[in-house]
């Protein structure tokens, strides 16, 4: 986290633990305003890894699962990571400005992942670097967030996975009321005061919840490697291209979409208990064995723990899953916002 912000967001009464708000004060009220609410969300647990250099499109685009040929300032994109099995190391929202590519993703992993891609570069002219300080990054939901944005930076992105950019910063329409805000680290203050005078200031909990909601996953290190992209819904989002050229693990990504029926999905869902990334599911349709796995968890603003598992088709079409054990608490499972493939 930038260490002006840091600095600047306890005076706003933000409890922090590292670079994740936990809460403005009230995290119950927090969690219950984000489901009707216009609500503001910092957002420095999430990093960014820049990449420079005239080959630097061409290069990411031969590294992750979508077409990046087309990419424009105008424009963002979900893509994903993955390693020579096809599994996901990491899932991240791309978007260009000027000549720099970023990529958004959970700061725990940005650092690894910068690493691990900095060792393809060989003699491509491309740069990473680590630019997590560089900017603040904000979340902004709810009804009048698109008025928001228009009166801060002149327009709206006209729809979803759109940006547009002003001399300080950018925002990215991820949902209808749902936004992504960019900002240089001297403007942030400034911005934050006009966002907190209409919507509530939430910690990271509730926009952890609401991206469960909307059923966006995110690798986090608890689920790294264990997942091929189909699995966690990523090409329902516009995360996969089964047109572009190669890239780490393409064939098994390939062979999952068209060689047989994908055997495990990533559903939503409601358990009565507390919930983490990583916890094995359980069925009756597969007595002795896992039967999936929690991808996120978010505290329920009516209590208990909302969920984005992947898991057996099977065992979520016999509609019996236990969390942690055979006889652990039973997910009720919730519909998500977009249609799985039949």
């Amino acid at each position: 986290m930038n260490s002006t912000w840091s600095e600047y967001l306890p005076t706003q009464g933000a409890v922090l633990a590292g670079d994740r708000v936990l809460h403005f004060g009230d995290p119950q009220g927090e969690l219950q305003a984000a489901q009707t609410a216009l609500v503001v969300a910092d957002l420095s647990h999430y990093g960014l890894i820049a990449l420079t250099g005239e080959e630097a499109q061409a290069f990411l685009h031969g590294q992750i699962t979508n077409d990046l040929r087309p990419l424009t300032d105008a424009q963002a994109v979900y893509a994903g990571y993955c390693s020579a099995k096809g599994r996901l190391l990491a899932n991240f929202l791309v978007f260009r400005r000027g000549g720099t590519l970023y990529l958004l993703l959970p700061r725990v992993l940005s650092e690894p992942i910068r690493r691990r891609l900095s060792m393809f570069v060989l003699r491509s002219r491309v740069k990473l670097a680590d630019a997590g300080d560089d900017w603040v990054i904000l979340g902004l939901n709810g009804p009048g967030a698109q008025a928001l944005v228009s009166a801060h930076f002149g327009v709206i992105p006209p729809e979803p996975m759109s940006v547009v950019h002003t001399d300080s910063g950018w925002a990215v329409r991820l949902a209808p009321d749902r936004f992504d805000l960019v900002v240089a680290p001297p403007a942030a203050p400034a911005l934050w005061q006009a966002l907190r005078a209409q919507a509530r200031p939430v910690g990271a909990p509730a926009w952890d919840w609401l991206m469960v909601r909307a059923g966006v996953p995110v690798i986090l290190p608890a689920t790294q490697d264990q997942f091929v992209p189909q699995m966690v819904n990523l090409e329902v989002l516009g995360g996969v291209s089964f047109h572009k050229g190669c890239y780490p693990g393409q064939e098994i990504v390939a062979r999952s979409q068209y060689l047989g029926k994908l055997k495990r999905r990533m559903y939503l869902a409601h358990v009565d208990a507390e919930a983490a990334a990583g916890t094995e599911l359980y069925s009756p349709d597969l007595p002795g064995q896992a039967c999936g796995q929690v991808i996120n968890a978010a505290p329920a603003p009516e209590g208990g723990t909302d969920v984005l598992a992947v898991m057996q088709v099977t065992s979520h079409e016999a509609g019996e899953v236990h969390l942690g054990a055979a006889d652990g608490p039973r997910l009720a499972f919730l519909p998500l916002p977009y249609a799985l493939p039949a």
